[in-house]
């Protein structure tokens, strides 16, 4: 290479390194302003998750800094773990990517990272719209109808979308803790999916987040809850036993305590631990202020979309408890929620 061509070189690198230099030290307001963040779902529209994440899209570019554009997409798989895998894979690490997933897949990655090969103390999360408040239930027409029910059945057929998410590892627990002999037809894309199926009697019932259930089935009492998986219910959720009640043993509370772990974080968004510091507390302040604002909160309730949110420090804490249960601990909880 030539004199002048190495100069020319060194110009253009330095060039090229100031842009980004510049880039990154945009003020947020500055970098946002004009900018579209995509919110990927890792379910199929209808669920639960896309309702929260289309109603957050809706509300919350009026509080980040720059007033973005929010816009939903929906990538299903592996019960949200493709979703998830793509935070450091070949997502925009800028703070222009958001992914909402199953925090159920946080305790999968604990009791088996083999599986899930993705440390979940490695990203960065912004918040949580509201603490998992997840039960099971089973079709109305049923002849089973509460915990005794359930526990004397000969078989009773639950869905899924993929082992480790959320109403898995609920099924599993009803098997491997407490006895109860429950089978899982895995493969649906989403919760609307198993719905569909429940009411047209190829499945029993099935474990979820209390929210996700339809209204009218909630209204007409076209089902039967039988059990939830939090110590505290929202105001309009039913009297409904909570399944420490019915542990036995020390063992049994101690594996219960690590599966259900997950359902304070409840509906997470992360981004990349690449994003700015500035722009996570960006996006941070802008979600915070969305779950204080008076027409998102309406809007939630007349969709019958519980709000307790977590913040995205908190969130991170909760993350980072849950990797410090102890092993002998994870090795029973791996093989309840098998």
């Amino acid at each position: 290479m030539t004199k002048g061509r190495k100069i020319a070189s060194a110009a253009t690198m330095a060039v090229c390194l100031t842009g980004a230099m510049d880039a990154r030290a945009q003020a947020p307001a500055e970098f946002y302003k004009g900018k579209t963040v995509n919110i990927l779902v890792g379910f199929t529209p209808g669920g639960g998750y896309d309702q929260y994440a289309r109603l957050l899209s809706r509300h919350i570019g009026r509080y980040t800094p720059g007033n973005p554009n929010f816009v939903v997409q929906n990538a299903p798989g592996a019960g949200s773990l493709t979703a998830v895998r793509r935070v450091e894979a070949n997502l925009p690490k800028d703070g222009t990517a958001i992914v909402t997933f199953n925090p159920a897949l946080i305790t999968e990655g604990v009791t088996e990272p083999e599986r899930t090969k993705f440390d979940f103390t490695d990203v960065t999360y912004i918040g949580s719209i509201t603490r998992d408040f997840r039960v099971c239930y089973l079709w109305g027409e049923k002849k089973e109808k509460n915990w005794d029910d359930v526990m004397n059945a000969k078989e009773l057929i639950f869905g899924g979308t993929a082992k480790g998410t959320g109403s898995y590892v609920n099924g599993a627990i009803l098997r491997n803790v407490f006895g109860a002999k429950i089978r899982h037809i895995l493969g649906f894309p989403g919760s609307a999916e198993q719905r569909l199926a429940i009411e047209r009697g190829e499945l029993d019932g099935d474990c979820g987040s209390f929210s996700s259930i339809g209204d009218d089935w909630i209204r007409d009492k076209k089902i039967n809850v039988f059990v939830m998986f939090s110590p505290v219910k929202t105001p309009d959720m039913p009297d409904i036993p909570f399944i420490a009640n019915f542990a036995k043993t020390e063992e049994q509370k101690n594996v219960l305590q690590i599966l259900t772990a997950a359902g304070e974080l409840g509906r997470p968004y992360i981004v990349s631990k690449s994003v700015p510091a500035d722009r996570v507390n960006a996006l941070r302040q802008g979600f915070d202020a969305t779950m204080k604002d008076k027409t998102f909160l309406a809007e939630a309730q007349k969709e019958g979309l519980p709000v307790f949110p977590v913040d995205g420090k908190e969130a991170g804490e909760i993350v980072e408890k849950i990797y410090k249960f102890p092993k002998e601990l994870v090795q029973k909880a791996k093989a309840a929620a098998d």
